[in-house]
């Protein structure tokens, strides 16, 4: 399943027999064969082989594809094991500190020409919410951040409306700019030039052209891979009528991120109708990219949350246990990469996915709004701290690149080096700032 989608044996739709399902483990038996001591004895079986196996991991060692495809699936009574073998391995990678970006969240505009089942963020244009933000707004939003003490201004942005609508050709032509990448461009710079905010944009797919010219005006950029599940295109599925959402043309603008050196962000969103399959050879395409380039700085494990105005409104969200899952063997596959996961859609539980290995909770804005989740509020940074530190670890503002990445992009000329340098602290994490009371 190297492309990563879901084969289905035709038989398991058209036999009538009554089947006996594992929960965990979905096989299909005949019930007049298998009895509850073969079940037993096949559970105690798959338990003893996953206990070993997790017991010979050395951390820092990434695992291989047929051991994630059984622990993803493991049972609860293997759920402790893998819990603990992910946190060694995260301990291993940055002992005792997990990190988080204070940041603003800049949405230059929501019009997109994707149509994504879960997203309540992109409109059309003339419709309730509709949006691009002119350079005031975003050069007064991201000096509102600066004086709360934020390092980052996080740019999101519909993937080139322009081409599917023609009031966004408009609105651009009204500001002096060719294109929505043009725009943005002017934007990071701007935000750059007036203020000591971070740009870190999340435009979508990106050509080779694109990638240099923006990686000028900031240090940092991201593009979720999502799924590499093709079958998720399909009429009614989450990506029908998405086409900025095929795999191969978003790995393709994360590899040429890799040729060219810029940290870069991805991840993998999870309960979108892919397989736990899915998942882990979504992660081993980042792995290999990050194999072969370095330049993979963070990976996110996003959980998909149903709304009630999307077309998804009914699917079931990943449960806890899911994520707990999908997060250990996220940090298993990937033992030297930054592990994040976004509190507010994991509350209020979330400082239990510190067990599962993350490092990392990603951007946090005292400010500004989740534009993407809005009725899931960023948590109190106070909170953050303590449930941080119920876990053992000590929470640490970062910057919007990672401290692993920093010696390259300040030996680099230009007014992004000289703002990382006047960022950084010793470490490479944020330096700390004087900060005006909201």
């Amino acid at each position: 399943m190297a492309d990563g989608e879901a084969r289905i044996d035709p038989s398991l739709t058209t036999d009538p027999r009554p089947l006996l399902y594992d929960s965990v483990h979905p096989h299909v038996a005949e019930p007049s064969i298998v009895t509850l001591t073969a079940i037993r004895t096949a559970a105690q079986e798959h338990r003893s082989s996953c206990a070993a196996e997790l017991a010979d991991l050395q951390p820092g060692s990434p695992i291989a594809r047929d051991l994630a495809l059984r622990l993803i699936r493991c049972n609860d009574d293997d759920l402790p094991a893998l819990l603990t073998s992910a946190r060694a391995a995260k301990e291993n990678f940055k002992p005792g500190i997990v990190t988080y970006s204070r940041k603003v969240f800049l949405p230059l505009t929501n019009l997109c020409r994707d149509y994504c089942g879960y997203c309540t963020f992109r409109r059309d244009p003339g419709e309730l919410g509709a949006h691009t933000m002119p350079p005031e707004e975003v050069l007064a939003v991201a000096r509102a951040g600066e004086k709360l003490g934020c390092t980052e201004a996080l740019f999101s942005l519909g993937d080139k409306p322009e081409l599917l609508f023609p009031e966004m050709r408009d609105t651009l032509h009204h500001l002096g700019y060719k294109s929505t990448l043009h725009y943005l461009e002017a934007m990071c710079e701007l935000v750059l030039s007036e203020t000591t905010l971070l740009p870190h944009p999340n435009p979508g797919l990106l050509s080779a052209e694109w990638i240099s010219r923006l990686a000028a005006v900031s240090p940092s950029m991201g593009l979720m891979l999502e799924s590499t599940n093709r079958a998720l295109h399909a009429p009614g599925a989450a990506h029908d009528n998405a086409p900025d959402k095929i795999p191969a043309k978003r790995l393709r603008t994360i590899e040429e991120a890799g040729k060219q050196q810029v940290p870069f962000t991805t991840g993998l969103l999870i309960g979108i109708g892919e397989s736990p399959e899915d998942r882990v050879d979504t992660v081993l395409a980042i792995r290999e990219l990050h194999e072969r380039y370095g330049h993979i700085q963070e990976v996110i494990v996003q959980n998909f949350r149903a709304k009630p105005t999307i077309p998804m409104a009914h699917v079931p969200e990943p449960t806890h246990g899911e994520m707990l899952r999908t997060v250990a063997v996220t940090r298993l596959l990937l033992p030297n990469v930054n592990i994040q996961v976004p509190p507010n859609l994991n509350a209020p539980y979330y400082e239990e996915l510190l067990d599962a290995g993350i490092n990392d909770w990603g951007g946090v804005s005292p400010l500004t709004p989740d534009y993407i989740n809005p009725e899931k509020p960023w948590p109190h940074l106070e909170q953050l701290r303590l449930r941080t530190e119920s876990k053992g670890q000590q929470l640490r503002q970062r910057l919007p690149v990672y401290p692993e990445f920093l010696p390259a992009l300040v030996r680099r000329s230009g007014l992004v080096s000289e703002r990382l340098q006047a960022s950084r602290d010793g470490e490479g994490l944020a330096k700390q700032k004087q900060r005006v009371a909201a």
